[in-house]
C-alpha cells in the first residue's frame, strides 16, 4: 500500500504546474557560464597620431601627417604641408564619420601636396576603424591609413 501511495503521489506532482522545470539558477548550472557579449571597442579619445602609411607605401620625411580626435570630437591635424580640422563622430561596430575638412592654404612641392590629397581624401571617406598592439587603422573607399602613437 505505501508502494501505491508513492506512485499515486508522485503523479499528482507531474501534473503540478512546474513540477520538473528547472530554475533560471539550475539552467544556467547545467548550461554552465555563457559567453559575455562582445564589447564595443571606444575610440581612443584625445590621443595623437601620427601617419605611418598610406595603402601599404610608407610615409618619409619628418613632416608626416598626424592627428588628434578630442572628447568633443575635432580633429585636428596637419596633413604633410597644411594643418586641418573637421569633425569626426566614432560610430557602432567600429565605423567612423569624419565632416568636411578646414584646410589652411600653405603651398609645398607637388609631390609633397598629391601626397597630402590622398591622405586627406582616404581620412575624409573614412568609414571604419581599428586599434592593433598600439596602432590605428582608419579604412575607407579610398585607402588604408595606418597610425602609430605620438607623443
Amino acid at each position: 500500500m505505501a508502494a501505491l501511495s508513492l506512485v499515486v503521489a508522485t503523479g499528482a506532482l507531474a501534473q503540478t504546474p512546474g513540477f520538473g522545470r528547472r530554475t533560471n539558477q539550475e539552467q544556467h548550472q547545467q548550461q554552465g557560464a555563457r559567453p559575455a557579449p562582445k564589447e564595443e571597442k571606444r575610440f581612443p579619445l584625445g590621443q595623437s597620431w601620427i601617419a605611418v602609411s598610406l595603402n601599404g607605401k610608407q610615409f618619409t620625411g619628418t613632416e608626416r601627417p598626424s592627428f588628434t580626435l578630442d572628447d568633443q570630437f575635432r580633429v585636428r591635424g596637419f596633413g604633410g604641408c597644411n594643418s586641418f580640422s573637421a569633425t569626426a563622430y566614432p560610430l557602432r561596430e567600429q565605423g567612423i564619420a569624419v565632416g568636411p575638412l578646414a584646410l589652411t592654404k600653405r603651398n609645398c612641392d607637388k609631390s609633397v601636396m598629391a601626397s597630402e590629397m590622398q591622405f586627406l581624401t582616404a581620412l575624409r571617406t573614412s568609414a571604419k576603424w581599428e586599434t592593433v598592439v598600439g596602432s590605428l587603422v582608419i579604412k575607407g573607399p579610398n585607402g588604408e591609413i595606418k597610425f602609430e602613437r605620438s607623443l
